[in-house]
Formats: C-alpha cells, sequence, structure tokens
C-alpha cells in the first residue's frame, strides 16, 4: 500500500523482529476502536522492526497489547526520549548501545520555511565518524576489527591506544550486521513520489555516520508528510492536491541528510549501558573519550578554542 497507493492508514511502530506480529495486532485492534472505524473491514498495519536479540530475550516475545496501547495513547508532541528507551532498549550500534535518536531542521521562510523531523532506531555496524573524526578506528571498536588486526595490517591495537575504551565484548561479532529504521516527517506539502525522494536521502546521512549497509543489514526508511493539503478522502473522484513543486526540493534534501545523521549521533550519545539477556552488556559510548577524539581531529574546538 505504500509503495503502490503512497497512503499509511496508522501510526507507525518500532519494535524488534519477532514482536511485529504481536504488535501489528495489537495496533489494528485498537485502531479498530477508534471512532468512525465501525464499518472499517481492512487496515494496513505499519511496523519496522530491528533484530536484538543480543540484549533482548528475543524469543520470548516481550511486547504485547498493553505496550503496545499504552505507547499508542502516550503518543504526543514535544521532545521525544531517546537512549535505550522503547524499540531502542536492547540496541546495539557500531559496537556500542545505541538506541531511538531524534533530531529536525527548520528551513529558512526564502526555502519555504518547512520543518524536518528524523527519528531512528540504531542497530547497525560500521566504523563510527562523527564529523569526520574517526571515532571507532581510535576507540578501538569497528567492523571487521578481528580480522584487519590479526592480519597486521594496523600497527596498534584498539586496547593499545590511550582513548581505548573497555574491550569488546566477546558475544558482539564484528561483521557489520544489523538493521536501522529510520522514520522521516515533514510538514512540506509532499507528493508519495517526493516523499520517496526525501527518504532516499535519509541513507545519505546513515552513510555520514559510517555505515556501510552490510549484507543482511535491513536499512528501511519512511517518510510521511503532515500537510493538510495532502490528504485524500474516500469517495473523492478527483482533487486537488498540494505538492511542492521538485525544484524546491533540494533544501528538504540536505535538511533531511543533516538531521539523519544528529538523530544517529543522539541514539548513541543519549543511550545508557545495558545489560539483557544472559547477562550480556552493552556499553554506553565513551562521551569523554568522544570529545577528546574529535578535539583531536579538529571537528570540534578544544577547551578555550573559539568556535569556528
Amino acid at each position: 500500500q505504500i509503495r503502490e497507493l503512497g497512503e499509511i492508514e496508522t501510526p507507525i511502530l518500532l519494535t524488534c523482529t519477532l514482536c511485529v506480529w504481536r504488535a501489528a495486532d495489537a495496533l489494528v485492534a485498537w485502531m479498530l476502536e477508534r471512532d468512525g472505524m465501525s464499518d472499517v473491514r481492512s487496515i494496513n498495519p505499519v511496523v519496522g522492526e530491528t533484530n536484538d536479540g543480543g540484549l533482548n530475550d528475543i524469543r520470548a516475545r516481550p511486547v504485547g497489547p498493553a505496550h503496545v496501547r499504552r505507547a499508542l495513547e502516550a503518543a504526543s508532541d514535544g521532545p521525544v526520549e531517546e537512549g535505550s528507551v522503547g524499540a531502542g532498549t536492547g540496541t546495539r550500534a557500531f559496537g556500542w548501545k545505541g538506541g531511538i535518536g531524534t533530531s529536525s531542521r527548520l528551513l529558512p521562510a526564502p526555502l519555504g520555511g518547512w520543518r524536518v523531523g528524523v527519528l531512528v532506531q540504531s542497530n547497525f555496524g560500521g566504523i563510527l565518524t562523527i564529523a569526520g573524526a574517526p571515532v571507532g578506528e581510535e576507540l578501538g571498536r569497528y567492523s571487521f576489527r578481528s580480522v584487519v588486526e590479526r592480519n597486521g595490517e594496523r600497527e596498534e591495537s584498539g586496547a593499545d591506544r590511550p582513548e581505548a575504551a573497555a574491550g569488546t565484548p566477546e558475544w558482539w561479532e564484528d561483521d557489520g550486521q544489523g538493521s536501522i529504521m529510520i522514520v522521516v516527517a515533514t510538514d512540506a506539502p509532499l507528493s508519495s513520489r517526493n516523499l520517496e525522494r526525501l527518504a532516499r536521502r535519509a541513507v545519505l546521512g546513515l552513510a555520514r555516520t559510517g555505515s556501510f549497509a552490510g549484507n543482511g543489514s535491513g536499512d528501511y526508511v519512511i517518510a510521511f508528510s503532515t500537510a493538510e493539503g495532502v490528504r485524500r478522502e474516500a469517495g473523492e473522484a478527483v482533487r486537488n492536491v498540494e505538492d511542492l513543486a521538485n525544484d524546491r526540493m533540494s533544501a528538504l534534501f540536505q535538511a533531511t541528510v543533516e538531521a539523519t545523521e544528529e538523530a544517529l549521533y543522539n541514539s548513541l550519545l543519549r543511550a545508557t549501558t545495558v545489560t539483557g539477556h544472559e547477562g550480556r552488556t552493552a556499553d554506553a559510548l565513551p562521551i569523554p573519550a568522544v570529545v577528546r577524539i574529535l578535539q583531536a581531529y579538529g571537528a570540534v574546538p578544544g577547551a578555550g578554542e573559539p568556535r569556528r
């Protein structure tokens, strides 16, 4: 329906891989209870997932109807809790604790004044890069490190580096596998075609952080518009729908790339260390060490230095 009709019929839920069916069923039940739904005989629930089976007891499929209902009824405007929360409780990214991250951009009035917001559920591998600085390499956690260092292709291991954090957990596989869900929202009046174009740009922000979309990595983006002018009503034969011109899209593309990149960083920087299934622990990104690395590479000013 999303690809063919360019429509979504429900709120967007994020959960773990084996909880998709329970979440979808609970979402449908909740939707059928809404006002005006008494004659509805078909609903296409929208549920995204990542596999957090390392920390989460995923085979127990812990998410049930009560969790879904609570999330739906508690949804509101305002700041979104980030880090090790909700569908991000058990996720990992770049060898560290991942989670939920958000960011947004407001275009200047001459560029339309539109807003773009991004929410991510980070659970993937790669070589963490922040503002061009090779943070993952300096911290000694990055995809394929075990192979690269065993072959002597690096002069020193991450464990020997002064900025290295605690050793990589034995249960963590550094093969770059994983997934990410990216949700892009905008108040710009975009057609489903241009929303798809917007979603594709979010992947550029993902790449900036050091992801290479490994084999089997489920990297999905969904974009939607909150503009009232793009709504379609049942029973309408013809309707004039607002549609932002193609040559006005570039600023929105840039905003989406920037917000996606920043949301991913926020998912890491706001995450806390979590110990989960079978005593496995995912460490939070060591922020003081990250700051020192960014300063060393000139990505951020050092203490007492003016901001560029």
